[in-house]
């Protein structure tokens, strides 16, 4: 057996937290080995944020061109090549991709590892480098950022069809005529709206009463009207019995859901199925370790992103929770802080602001307005249609509304959501009255630049309701 080596510190997994958090490591003379068993990047270079906004932006294009006479500009039929976007996507996760790997190859004290690992002990691993072969690695501090993936539901026979998940979708040579997409959350309907855009017809099924079920209702509500303006179908309610090919040796996919309206038999060139995620957490034999996970495979940490174990500490999507980048870099930060700062950062009161790249873009940070009431107080909420705004009026992007939820009491803004065209940066504007503490009168009295969406926070504050 080959001679253990010993690390200061072991990351496993170069998401987005585990890259600058190895890098970090080494650069304070702690010799640090990162191991990644595919790609470096993790999940939002290689298969999420990354591609996958590459490619709305192209069927934004797409949109915007079939749009062109709305405008007075006339253009000729729109086609959309779809392996020159694929190919477009790729390289730009080429470009990012082959950047951190450069960055991480030429950091003094880090040794990048290629392969799997999995623990041996409490602070001991083994990293399967090459058919088999491997490595053995102990240090007294160890971090996981080993992400999540897909899942695959229980469905009957979806195993004997080639159906698409999110990673696959993206490498797809041309539009599909009929995409089936099977869940109604953040990642089927950019997909959906996305292919509607390509060309495909679309046809989402989700089991919740609504889309987006952390949503409040009207939020929800806005965005299946949305979708169907853009002339998607949105079956609600609707549970999938069971998948097969439309015929033997045939192409096609024949989908029976149980809607409100009895069954119905679905029939699409393709399906995507886009109903969660599960940690990759399977190989790591945890329990050898004894890290403790939740009852989905998700690990389990307090608020300094501490596992059970003294030493072991877990960041990113794999600890379940809030999946985005920005959450997994921020984990890096307090764990950055806590063991080469001194300081004592946690994730106690952390704001999780997120946006939903359909088009217009949600905006979404603090408490809902349902979740607001759940916590009892006197709420007041602002809100405001899209149509009601000059800048969106000129660029004829009116879809949306505009709503905050307000501390009745202190004037705080609790949360809100921003559903409209850039609704991500107008939320990220309300963030940081958030983060100041800067009560919402401020903002409803600001001078902000004419004609910017920013000017649309005067009139929404002005619509506060009792």
């Amino acid at each position: 057996m080959a001679e253990r080596e010993h690390y200061d510190a072991i990351v496993i997994g170069s998401g987005q937290g585990g890259t600058p958090l190895a890098t970090a490591l080494a650069r304070a003379d702690r010799a640090t080995a990162l191991i990644e068993r595919e790609h470096v990047g993790g999940t939002c270079v290689n298969v999420g944020c990354t591609p996958t906004k590459t490619m709305v932006a192209s069927a934004r294009v797409a949109y915007l061109a079939r749009r062109a006479t709305d405008y007075g500009v006339h253009t000729g039929p729109v086609t959309v090549r779809l392996d020159e976007v694929r190919q477009r996507k790729r390289a730009i996760v080429t470009s990012f991709r082959s950047g951190s790997e450069r960055r991480l190859e030429t950091t003094e004290g880090l040794d990048l590892i290629r392969g799997e690992a999995r623990f041996t002990g409490p602070h001991t691993i083994e990293v399967c480098v090459d058919r088999g072969v491997m490595r053995p690695m102990a240090s007294d501090t160890i971090f996981i950022n080993t992400g999540d993936r897909p899942v695959i539901p229980k469905l009957t026979g979806l195993a004997e069809i080639p159906a698409l998940d999110s990673t696959s979708i993206m490498e797809l040579e041309a539009v599909p005529e009929h995409l089936l997409v099977l869940g109604g959350g953040y990642v089927g309907l950019e997909f959906a709206q996305m292919f509607r855009r390509f060309g495909s017809r679309v046809t989402i099924v989700q089991r919740a009463k609504q889309l987006l079920p952390r949503e409040d209702p009207d939020v929800a509500e806005a965005i299946s009207g949305i979708l169907r303006d853009d002339g998607i179908e949105v079956l609600l309610e609707a549970k999938a019995l069971q998948v097969e090919r439309a015929a033997p040796d045939a192409q096609g996919i024949r989908l029976s859901v149980q809607t409100p309206e009895g069954a119905r038999t679905l029939r699409g060139s393709h399906l995507l199925v886009a109903t969660g995620r599960t940690p990759n957490t399977e190989y790591l034999d945890l329990a050898g370790a004894g890290v403790r996970t939740d009852d989905k495979g998700y690990i389990r940490v307090n608020e300094r992103l501490e596992t059970d174990v003294p030493g072991i500490y877990a960041l990113g999507d794999v600890k379940g929770g809030s999946a985005f980048t920005h959450i997994s870099y921020d984990d890096y930060r307090i764990l950055k802080a806590n063991l080469l700062e001194g300081r004592d950062a946690t994730t106690a009161g952390r704001l999780v602001p997120y946006t939903v790249f359909i088009d217009p873009q949600l905006g979404r940070v603090g408490l809902s307005e349902q979740e607001a009431h759940a916590r009892g107080g006197r709420i007041r909420v602002a809100k405001l249609p899209m149509s009601h705004v000059a800048r969106a009026l000129e660029v004829d992007e009116t879809r949306g509304f505009l709503k905050a939820v307000i501390d009745g009491d202190t004037d705080q803004i609790l949360g809100c959501a921003a559903l409209g065209i850039e609704g991500g940066e107008i939320m990220s504007a309300l963030q940081i009255a958030m983060l100041g503490r800067v009560p919402y009168t401020i903002l409803r009295d600001a001078v902000f630049a004419h004609p910017t969406l920013a000017e649309s926070l005067n009139n929404l504050f002005m619509a506060i309701g009792g």
